[in-house]
């Protein structure tokens, strides 16, 4: 399954278009490239001031006001938004367009010379609230596909606030990570996608596996570890969101089901969201 996994990655870097039918729904595809989109040509400035700096159109107000106010109604919601919304240090701007209408986009990081993170940009979609995410790097996202038992418990307030979290997780694993390795990566990133596309599409070509020493991994293997850091912020918005042990459950149980089959080797990650549940039910966990 890690290489199927691998190969849809390869697929996704070299911008050939992928449908696939998600697991436990047969009735809709999802392309690969829907969710995060490419980086806009222009974002929204992002030079206010400290905190959080929030960019919406008026026609956008009312809709994304009942998303934060879900994202907020959680504790990992409130100590996450405070958190960027305090620092003196720090500005995070967030923007919501017609591009991407069901995915998000984070990115417009800048470092001060001390390689701190002080600034970083989240793009929602107008309709952030609909649409999920494929199970292969969005387990998380994915888990809240209606079922049965989920139709009339989860509605898409909680689907745009759990995308909202995979945004914050970016923005926060962004942080804490050498500002250096980031951005060589984002410099040699398509560098090496270019030579792949060229060369017949061998990894194992001698320039690509210098490239790849150099960033400490190949650009499937950077991008899907930044993709489930943002689950596992997901997660941790769930875990918070839902307290009755039997939905929790649930969503634990279709989590687990995509990172067993894509993910694997993050599921420590995963597993200490899980560990961290106040009343300590791993809901099926190892």
């Amino acid at each position: 399954m890690r290489s199927s996994r691998i190969a849809l990655g390869l697929l996704l870097l070299a911008g050939i278009p992928l449908l696939f039918t998600e697991v436990g729904d047969t009735s809709s595809a999802y392309s690969i490239t829907d969710y995060h989109a490419v980086e806009p040509a222009v974002w929204p400035k992002s030079d206010r001031g400290p905190g959080i700096k929030e960019d919406v159109p008026n026609k956008y107000l009312t809709r994304y006001e009942e998303w934060k106010a879900e994202f907020l109604a959680t504790e990992t919601g409130r100590e996450q938004w405070n958190y960027f919304k305090a620092n003196p240090d720090f500005t995070l701007t967030i923007s919501v367009s017609r591009d991407n209408a069901e995915g998000a986009t984070t990115g417009n990081y800048k470092w001060n010379d001390q390689g701190t993170l002080i600034a970083a940009t989240i793009i929602l979609g107008m309709r952030l609230d609909e649409g999920y995410p494929n199970p292969i790097y969005f387990p998380v996202m994915n888990s809240l596909v209606p079922t049965s038992e989920s139709a009339n418990r989860i509605n898409g307030n909680t689907l745009a606030a759990t995308k909202i979290a995979h945004e914050f997780g970016h923005v926060k694993r962004t942080s804490e990570v050498d500002s250096s390795v980031y951005q060589l990566q984002s410099q040699l990133m398509p560098q090496y996608n270019k030579i792949f596309l060229s060369n017949g599409r061998d990894s194992k070509d001698p320039r690509l596996v210098e490239i790849a020493a150099k960033i400490g991994g190949t650009p499937v293997e950077i991008w899907e570890d930044r993709e489930y850091w943002g689950e596992a912020n997901a997660m941790a918005y769930l875990r918070d969101r839902f307290t009755d042990d039997r939905m929790r459950c649930s969503l634990f149980s279709r989590i687990r089901k995509s990172v067993d089959l894509y993910a694997k080797n993050y599921e420590p990650r995963f597993f200490e969201i899980v560990r961290a549940t106040p009343n300590r039910k791993i809901c099926g966990w190892p």
